[in-house]
């Protein structure tokens, strides 16, 4: 269209558009010269050009183009020779789209509204994804009759992919994978991104391996298996493995991959490094196809590194995932062997232990053939050492039953006030011995209980040897009490304290309390640790409360719905009961080892065991 000198006034020149409108030779186009135009057209063109909203004013059955400044920033390579010229061959990529939404104004004069309208644009040399919002008014002359279009469009172009990608990370972030490998969580990281292929048509997903990277996983089948780390190859793998970041190719285009709304070829790939702690070593690379019908802008480069930022973390975490489990099962095989280590031990300590305790007890027993008062002092002390001995080995036995679950409640019906009683009150003689007292308070509950009543004295017994172990003035009480929801027994004593510090581990295995006075520097530490198993297998609880210097109070709790079950208990070897030397026994040894504290009183030792 050849520019005319004189233009008509009816343009504005204070824009751009308006001179353009001003320069062109409209006598040439079918809207005709501007001085035949009907009042209706010349007001619509001076409402255009004095918006600064995009609109686009389509006249005559040609669909003449006018519109104004900020309409042509949106058309881009075509402006300025849409002006005057005929829409349909402007924007003929859209037309498909845009044609029935204008016809329809023209035909029924009734305006219209679509919001995010996905329309395909050729405005920077290639064939663009874009959306509007766009909206199409009848436009009428001067007797009323529809002569064409006012359009009012918005681009929403960058909100409409933005929350696109945006949604493709959320699903990234909220991806559950059931137990984490890094394999399924490559697969799993990959399958999503296959969801998105507007924005990521393929994706790849290299992982080091030695000097190589090799495919994890990927979306398309035609992607390398695996290359050398330090070489070069078609797709920047090696470069973006390098910690030189994003490298793009074109060797996308050899796939045949269709990508963006309308199916065009794939032509395009970028490599992005997956960050790891190393900026210099990243953990792999992810390779991804670029969208044919956008642009590798900042926006999208931008996008594309948070993807790979995202998929680098669930990689990291799979994998620490991994190696925090195979810890997990060595420690697992590792603490297998020490409790098959313990068994086998104790089993060889308490066979012979129980062999030679009969004799010796035979020995001290035979009133017919009396040892002499020396010899009876030697042997009365192997007895109290090898009672000692089996104390240890029961213990140590109990527990390592109790870690490998081989250990069971053999419940029976039992008179638990009397059985409590009759277990604190053998060691009543050791406590006086002390010059301590000894406070029992046992009344009978208002029904019988069903329990172990093995355990049962096991837990009596270690709690009282505790007690008496760490108590120098005053007394140890034991009471036994119940409320409509449990049985509670009580083990208080006035002794030495525990540091609070010392508390929440105090029922761990082979815990020492350092520096704490004591009558005896023996033990192991699994005392109090046994009496917490053995609570919790009958059903209940056990705790502590402690002041330094006033004493230690134990509480073990036994609901009623744990203590009204049927008597009896699956049967089966236990090995903690084997070889006769069952809990009973254990209070035994118990009350002897404790006996023999109550000689000279120790000095205060750099470390002493909790129980």
């Amino acid at each position: 269209m050849r520019p005319v000198t004189g233009a008509h006034p009816l343009f504005d020149r204070s824009t751009a558009a308006g001179r353009l409108m001003a320069g062109l030779d409209w006598g040439a186009t079918p809207v005709g010269a501007p001085e035949g135009w009907p009042q209706s057209l010349r007001g619509a063109v001076r409402t255009v050009l004095s918006s600064r909203y995009p609109m686009l004013l389509l006249w005559g059955e040609q669909y003449t183009q006018l519109y104004n400044d900020a309409y042509s920033a949106l058309i881009g390579d075509q402006h300025p020779a849409a002006m005057g010229g005929d829409v349909r061959v402007t924007l003929a990529e859209g037309w498909p789209v845009l044609g029935p939404l204008i016809t329809e104004a023209v035909d029924t004069g009734v305006a219209s509204w679509v919001p995010a309208l996905q329309l395909l644009l050729e405005r920077a040399g290639y064939r663009e994804e874009a959306y509007f919002s766009v909206s199409h008014a009848p436009a009428r002359d001067d007797q009323g009759v529809t002569r064409g279009v006012l359009t009012v469009c918005s681009e929403v172009t960058e909100q409409v992919v933005g929350q696109r990608r945006l949604q493709l990370l959320r699903d990234l972030s909220v991806l559950d994978v059931g137990t984490p490998s890094v394999e399924r969580t490559c697969a799993a990281l990959v399958a999503a991104v296959a969801e998105h292929p507007l924005d990521v048509p393929f994706a790849g997903l290299y992982l080091r391996s030695g000097s190589d990277l090799r495919r994890a996983a990927s979306s398309v089948a035609d992607l390398p298996e695996a290359v050398a780390a330090t070489g070069d190859d078609d797709w920047g793998l090696a470069r973006a493995a390098a910690g030189s970041g994003p490298a793009a190719s074109a060797s996308a285009a050899r796939l045949e991959v269709p990508g963006g709304p309308w199916g065009d070829r794939v032509r395009e790939a970028l490599a992005l490094p997956l960050p790891s702690a190393d900026r210099h070593q990243p953990l792999g690379v992810l390779l991804v196809g670029v969208s044919p019908n956008r642009a590798l802008d900042d926006e999208y480069r931008s996008f594309l590194g948070l993807l790979a930022q995202q998929v680098s973390v669930a990689v990291r975490n799979a994998r620490t995932y991994e190696d925090e489990r195979a810890r997990a099962q060595a420690l697992a095989e590792l603490d297998r062997v020490k409790t098959s280590f313990f068994t086998n031990v104790s089993h060889e300590f308490r066979t012979p232990l129980t062999l030679m305790l009969g004799p010796l007890d035979d020995a001290l027993a035979d009133d017919a053939a009396p040892l002499p008062p020396v010899q009876r002092e030697r042997v009365e002390t192997a007895v109290r050492g090898s009672r000692r001995l089996l104390k240890l080995v029961n213990n140590l036995m109990t527990f390592s039953s109790l870690e490998a679950g081989r250990t069971v409640a053999r419940r029976a019906e039992v008179d638990l006030a009397r059985l409590t009683e009759d277990v604190a009150s053998s060691f009543r003689a050791a406590v006086e011995r002390a010059g301590l007292r000894l406070d029992v308070s046992c009344p009978p509950l208002p029904r019988a209980v069903a329990l172990d009543p093995e355990h049962w004295q096991q837990v009596v017994g270690n709690l009282l040897s505790n007690a008496l172990k760490f108590t120098f003035v005053g007394g140890i009480a034991v009471r036994l009490a119940s409320d409509a929801a449990e049985v509670r027994l009580e083990v208080e004593d006035t002794g030495v304290g525990i540091p609070e510090a010392e508390l929440p581990r105090l029922f761990d295995r082979f815990h020492r309390v350092v520096g704490s006075r004591s009558r005896s520097q023996e033990g192991t530490g699994i005392g109090l640790a046994v009496v917490r198993e053995l609570a919790q297998l009958q059903g209940g609880s056990v705790q502590v409360g402690s002041e330094v210097g006033t004493g230690t109070r134990f509480v073990v709790r036994l609901p009623w719905t744990a203590l009204d079950g049927p008597a009896g208990g699956p049967a089966g070897a236990d090995p903690a009961r084997a070889d006769g030397g069952g809990p009973a026994g254990s209070v035994r040894a118990a009350v002897e080892e404790a006996t023999s504290w109550t000689a000279p009183v120790a000095r205060p030792a750099p470390a002493a065991p909790a129980g």
